[in-house]
This record gives C-alpha cells, sequence and structure tokens, in this order.
C-alpha cells in the first residue's frame, strides 16, 4: 500500500489494523525471547498502541508514521498513558531516523505491504542500517497460506520474506499464527523474528 493511501484511508477512519491494544504477537515475543529494555524503533507506529506497551516495558521508543492523524493520535494516547515516546511523521524508506542506532526494530504490516523483492529489500537494508550490532526486528507479516475471500493484509510467503531479508539478517523464528486483532477470524500472519547479521 503506498503512503498516500495510507493516509486517505486515517482520514476516511478506514483502518481495520487499528486494533485500539498492543498486538500479543509483540508482547509474546518481547517476553518469551527475553528482550531487554533498549531503544527501539516502532516502524509504521499508526496511533502508537505497541509503542506505549514497549516504553512501559521501559524501552526507550521512537514511533514513526507517514499519517499525520496516527501520530498525533498516537501522542494523545502516550499523554494519557503517562508514557515518555518519540512520534515523528516521516517516510521510512526515504530518510534516515535520528536516535540510531537501535537495538530492537519492530514493524507490524509495513514490510509485507511492498510489492516487489526488490522494495522489501530495500526496506529490509533500512531496517539493518537503523540497528546495532546484533539488533533485533520483528516483523508481523500477511501470510500466503490463508486461503481468503475477502479484504485483508498483503500476503507473503515464507520464501518472500527469506529472500527479502537476507543476507542483512539471520532468521531466529519465522512461525505462523495470526494478527492481534478484534475480528473474531483474524487474519493469518507470518510471525518472523530476525538478528542483523555481523558485516564481513
Amino acid at each position: 500500500m503506498t503512503e498516500e493511501r495510507y493516509k486517505t484511508r486515517y482520514k476516511a477512519g478506514d483502518t481495520p489494523w487499528d486494533i485500539g491494544k498492543p498486538d500479543f504477537n509483540l508482547i509474546q515475543a518481547v517476553s518469551g525471547m527475553a528482550i531487554k529494555p533498549c531503544k527501539a524503533l516502532d516502524i509504521g507506529c499508526g496511533t502508537g498502541n505497541n509503542s506505549i506497551w514497549l516504553s512501559q516495558k521501559d524501552f526507550e521508543v521512537t514511533g514513526i508514521d507517514t499519517s499525520e492523524i496516527a501520530i498525533k493520535k498516537a501522542m494523545e494516547e502516550a499523554s494519557k498513558a503517562n508514557v515518555k515516546c518519540t512520534f515523528i511523521v516521516i517516510d521510512f524508506l526515504t530518510n534516515k531516523i535520528e536516535g540510531a542506532p537501535y537495538g530492537f526494530a519492530f514493524d507490524r504490516g509495513c514490510f509485507h505491504s511492498l510489492n516487489s523483492d526488490e522494495k522489501r529489500k530495500s526496506f529490509a537494508e533500512n531496517v539493518a542500517a537503523h540497528l546495532e550490532k546484533d539488533g533485533l526486528w520483528l516483523s508481523i507479516i500477511g501470510n500466503a497460506d490463508e486461503q481468503r475471500n475477502r479484504p485483508g493484509p498483503p500476503q507473503r510467503t515464507a520464501k518472500d520474506i527469506v529472500n527479502s531479508v537476507e543476507p542483512c539478517f539471520e532468521i531466529l523464528s519465522l512461525v505462523s499464527g495470526h494478527f492481534g486483532s478484534n475480528s473474531p477470524n483474524p487474519p493469518r500472519a507470518w510471525v518472523c523474528l530476525m538478528r542483523k547479521r555481523r558485516s564481513g
């Protein structure tokens, strides 16, 4: 999905991905893999649910999104929750985010919105460029194994993911699951945890 379409959907309030709470996949990964508090980058943070949760777990969070509407809401929500997050309206693909290097990057539905291996590769390279040595990236990605006849997130195969993240990242786990959702039948997802490879 292009940047402009995201902006248009936020304006129209057509944001099924905005579930009003942190995605359980993030909670499970951080808790289960014992990811230690560090500087974290939430790419495509939307209205800030995941950024706020990370901040409550003592991460130093920068949340970025191309939608001014989403970032304004994220700031309001963080203020209500009495947590400190930095929120920036910026396009990740074309800009360097201040505060790098980060220890942890998270995206829920950004990586999968890019339609070619080349664009996804470029996204992965940009994530790696923002991470410290051995930094971790958790990505929640629409799963192409789901047969569906209804709208939903873009779908990618395991091969799409591997092709795009090599050689920047080592895949620590690639698990078939589903998105955190308010729907009784949530869309299937890949939950992919990666570690930045040491260059050379």
